[in-house]
């Protein structure tokens, strides 16, 4: 958990990239919750089980959502404000919990896995594995976006070799589906940049765009004028 200096109420659960083989935790990981807590937004990062292990990965992020419903009292924080940000496999996986619609993928333990896994709001940047050109509508058939998926956020390069067609679909699906979204398609920066700054300046920017959609959206407080 990591705790901002003056809290807002929301929460975000990051959830670092590396192919679903490593966690990238650093500029996917701690350097993003730093950067959220400069917004007042209190962030928990998840170390989700890896190599290879998407499954018990997709069972650790939706353990995690239920458990800061359940405990929001103790860690300062609005049950109805809880977001999920994603990189890469971070970014699939943070879909893949978006996109579910039915009871947990593995028995309950305790009372937090009665608590909504489902974000209130969801942060996808460079997001592998969503794109399939054998599925109606271009999305993975085994993620079913609709009108359940909450709002959401896309970053993309479109130079990246996990291609942008993953945030395109998913755009387009949630769009079609009545869902609000908003995305950023920039001209370079590859694969896996973070918060790195080493990128083009104009990439460097989507922390801001970011940060002015969750203000539009109520979620982080205004700048003062």
């Amino acid at each position: 958990m990591y705790s901002p200096a003056d809290p807002c109420g929301t929460a975000v659960l990051v959830c670092p990239g590396g192919g679903y083989n490593i966690l990238a935790i650093s500029h996917e990981g701690t350097d993003v919750c730093r950067w959220l807590n400069g917004l007042g937004v209190t962030a928990a990062l998840l170390h989700y089980r890896v190599p290879n292990l998407r499954d018990a990965a997709f069972t650790d992020a939706q353990r995690a959502m239920g458990l800061l419903r359940r405990r929001s009292a103790e860690f300062g924080i609005r049950p109805d404000r809880i977001g999920l940000l994603g990189f890469s496999a971070g970014g699939h996986l943070a879909a893949r919990v978006c996109a579910h619609d039915g009871p947990r993928m593995y028995a309950p333990v305790d009372d937090a896995d009665e608590a909504p896994a489902r974000p209130d709001f969801a942060v996808l940047i460079y997001p592998a594995y969503l794109a399939d050109t054998n599925s109606p509508g271009g999305v993975s058939a085994t993620l079913p976006a609709g009108a359940h998926c909450p709002p959401t956020f896309l970053v993309h390069a479109a130079d990246d070799r996990s291609s942008p067609a993953n945030s395109i679909s998913w755009f387009l699906a949630l769009r079609g589906a009545g869902v609000p979204a908003e995305m950023y398609v920039y001209e370079s920066g590859g694969h896996g940049f973070g918060m790195k700054t080493s990128v083009p300046p104009t990439l460097r920017e989507w922390p801001e765009r970011c940060a002015e959609w969750m203000r539009d959206r109520g979620l982080v407080p205004a700048l003062p004028p």
